[in-house]
């Protein structure tokens, strides 16, 4: 039977709750050998607390040597199989800002970067993470850019990200991105990966040469790429799956994008970790599954600076008690994908993962880091096993057969 039908039909209400604090790109590695991760260099007595009375293990998003996008992490820790449902990025923008995406459009996250003016290859992929409100403005540019047969739009996402969306008949998906994920070489075209979709890849390469010269005046961000273009694939919705009524608190579009697809509510909230602990709070009578995501840890790993991930991973830690305070039945503390600072990238590592409950067996781990989860009682598990679990910690699962 299909993992999701096996919910579907064992699924049952209790006057329970579920919270899962997702640390984005919470796994690390050391600096030096035999040094510390960012996790395990961070001072944590809330989490260690937790994990004392926990059970611990590693678990792997995707597949074993398999590097994550954040869409994949987030919808395999939401139960669904990320080899089975592929969600193009430019979906989850679009749906992270609210756009009303139609089931034919073809959305692409777009990212504005610096080009050299004189060879064409990239010098920032983020063009120094520009402000909102300059996003904007050359948003605002580009949507003067025509295409024949299409309507397109252009709305601001989040600093340097954008979302390009084409309208229009005969639109095909089965596209590749241009952003080369590095530096010192130019962006690639759009290259169609079935032969339907040839057509739609030929149009987006024609936006982007009008984008190139209407941003070749603009600084840092004289140029852009696009990533995840794709059509929203209609997933199964969490609230019909597991009978929750499920929240989502984030404060980047792209991850309410993955929230909302997959159903759930999304919260309105400000930027700061206590402004969506505000949110849980104001919130937590009218959910049975919450959803909060802490961004900041993925940021400063990406941008290769140990220091500060370790600091957002303390920041958490103080806020904990203040969760714990609502009287969650199940808390799980894990990340989407590992953003190692010494890498500046996502990685394929495992993921520390803490699961508590009223009614777990802990296992003897005594803190919250990558080297002793690796010993705990969930051993080495993958995401898609954490909202059974979830499910069943929370006594929401009715027995399996006769």
């Amino acid at each position: 039977m299909d993992p999701l039908n096996l919910m579907r039909e064992l699924a049952i209400d209790a006057d329970t709750k579920i919270v899962i604090l997702l640390l984005d790109g919470l796994g690390g590695l050391p600096l030096e050998p035999g040094g510390p991760t960012e996790l395990e260099a961070a001072y944590t007595p809330y989490l260690d607390a937790l994990a004392k009375g926990a059970v611990c293990g590693m678990s792997t998003p995707i597949a074993a040597g398999i590097t994550p996008g954040s869409g994949p992490g987030h919808l395999a820790l939401f139960g669904y199989d990320p080899l089975r449902f592929e969600i193009g990025r430019g979906v989850l923008e679009a749906l992270g800002i609210g756009f009303d995406l139609q089931p034919q459009d073809i959305a692409a996250r777009g990212n504005f970067c610096s080009l050299d003016p004189a060879s064409g290859v990239i010098t920032d992929r983020r063009a120094g993470r520009i402000p909102t409100e300059v996003g904007a403005r050359l948003c605002e540019k580009l949507r003067a850019i025509d295409l024949p047969g299409v309507e397109t739009f252009v709305e601001p996402v989040k600093e340097y990200r954008f979302v390009l969306v084409l309208r229009g008949e005969g639109l095909a998906d089965g596209l590749t991105e241009t952003d080369p994920q590095q530096t010192g070489v130019p962006p690639l075209p759009v290259e169609p990966t079935r032969p339907e979709a040839a057509e739609t890849a030929a149009l987006l390469n024609r936006w982007l040469a009008a984008a190139r010269q209407t941003l070749a005046d603009e600084h840092p961000a004289n140029g852009c790429n696009l990533r995840g273009i794709a059509r929203d694939p209609g997933l199964p919705r969490m609230p019909d799956i597991y009978r929750l009524r499920c929240g989502a608190i984030a404060t980047y579009p792209m991850y309410r994008g993955v929230a909302r697809l997959a159903g759930m509510d999304v919260l309105p909230t400000g930027e700061t970790l206590e402004d969506e602990l505000d949110t849980l709070r104001s919130h937590w009578a009218a959910y049975d599954f919450f959803f909060f995501h802490v961004k900041k840890t993925d940021s400063a790993g990406e941008d290769g600076d140990f220091a500060r991930k370790v600091a957002v991973i303390e920041h958490v830690d103080r806020l904990l008690p203040r969760i714990l305070a609502l009287g969650p039945d199940v808390v799980i503390v894990t990340g989407d994908h590992s953003t190692p600072a010494r890498w500046r990238a996502h990685s394929w590592h495992e993921l520390p993962v803490l699961l508590w409950a009223r009614t777990v067996r802990p296992d003897g781990v005594t803190a919250f880091g990558e080297r002793p989860c690796m010993a705990g009682g969930l051993g080495h598990i993958h995401h898609v096993d954490l909202m059974p679990l979830a499910m069943a910690y929370a006594g929401r699962l009715a027995k399996f057969g006769a």
